[in-house]
C-alpha cells in the first residue's frame, strides 16, 4: 500500500486550519503524496473533483471556510473521491455542532478523530475540552463501532494506542510517541495521510485508514529513539516518514487484529 502512495504521488485536497497547513503538507510530501490547501468556495469544488482524495478539517471553522467544505464533499461524492473528516472540537459550540452535523449528511468515508470527538459525535457525553482529548482510546471504541455502523463509514480514534472501525472490522494500532501531543497539528495532519492512502485504496478505506496510522505509529517510535524533545522530534519524525519504506513498515507496525 505505501508502494502504490509512493508510484502514484495522490494529489491530496486538504482542506484544513490554519495552524496546521504547513505541518500537514510536509507530512504528505515525506510520506510520498501531492499536497493542495485549497478552500474558497469558488474552486474547492471543482477541485476535489481532480483531486485523488478530499481531507476537511474544521479546526478553524468560518461562515466562508464551510461553503468551501460544502462545495468540495459535495463535489467529492459525485466524482466518486474517497473524504476525510476531523471533527476537531465539534462539539465546543453550536457553530461547529451544526457545521459537523451538515458534513456528517454528505457521507464522509472516513472520520478521525480523537476519542472525546468521537464519543460525542456517536451521542455520548465526552470530558473532551476545546480541541484536547479527556477520554482514553478505550472508552470511545464502542461508540466508534456504533458510529461506523450508523453513519456507514469507517471511524478511526488516535490516541496512545489507536483504534479503526467499520463496525464490522476493528484493530488496535500501538507505537507513536508521548512527544507527538506536544507537536501542533499532528493529528490533523494525520488525517490528511489518511486521505492519502484512501486515494490510492478508494475501495478498503479500512485498509487505508490502518496504514496511515500504522505508518504514523512507526515514525513516531523511530523518531523518538534520537529525540531530546518536542522540538527535534518535530523534524525527526518528518525525517523518519520520509525513510520508512514498505519492509520496516510491515516489520515495525503493530496492528492488533479484534
Amino acid at each position: 500500500m505505501l508502494q502504490a502512495l509512493r508510484t502514484q504521488k495522490p494529489l491530496v485536497h486538504c482542506i484544513t486550519n490554519f495552524v496546521a497547513m504547513n505541518i500537514a503538507a510536509n507530512v504528505l510530501l515525506a510520506a510520498g503524496a501531492s499536497p493542495a490547501m485549497v478552500h474558497a468556495e469558488e474552486e474547492a469544488g471543482e477541485f476535489a473533483a481532480i483531486s485523488g482524495a478530499l481531507t476537511i478539517n474544521i479546526g478553524t471553522l468560518s461562515s466562508d471556510w464551510m461553503r468551501g467544505m460544502r462545495a468540495a464533499t459535495v463535489a467529492a461524492n459525485e466524482a466518486g473521491r474517497p473524504w476525510v473528516l476531523d471533527p476537531v472540537a465539534h462539539y465546543a459550540t453550536g457553530f461547529r455542532r451544526e457545521a459537523v452535523q451538515e458534513l456528517l449528511a454528505l457521507r464522509p468515508t472516513i472520520i478521525r478523530g480523537n476519542a472525546s470527538e468521537i464519543i460525542a459525535l456517536a451521542g455520548g457525553v465526552s470530558q473532551g475540552q476545546g480541541v484536547d482529548s479527556r477520554d482514553p482510546v478505550e472508552q470511545a471504541e464502542a461508540s466508534a463501532r456504533l458510529l461506523a455502523r450508523t453513519r456507514k463509514t469507517v471511524v478511526a480514534v488516535t490516541g496512545v494506542v489507536d483504534f479503526v472501525t467499520n463496525g464490522e472490522r476493528a484493530c488496535r494500532i500501538e507505537g507513536g510517541s508521548s512527544w507527538m501531543p506536544d507537536v501542533t497539528a499532528l493529528g490533523c495532519s494525520l488525517t490528511c495521510l489518511v486521505g492519502a492512502f484512501a486515494a490510492v485504496n478508494p475501495d478498503v478505506p479500512f485498509d487505508a485508514a490502518v496504514a496511515a496510522l500504522a505508518m504514523f505509529a512507526v515514525a513516531g517510535e523511530q523518531a523518538e529513539a534520537n529525540a531530546d524533545g518536542p522540538g527535534s522530534f518535530a523534524w525527526r519524525f518528518l525525517d523518519s516518514l520520509a525513510a520508512i519504506d514498505g519492509n520496516s513498515l510491515s516489520k515495525n507496525a503493530r496492528i492488533l487484529p479484534l
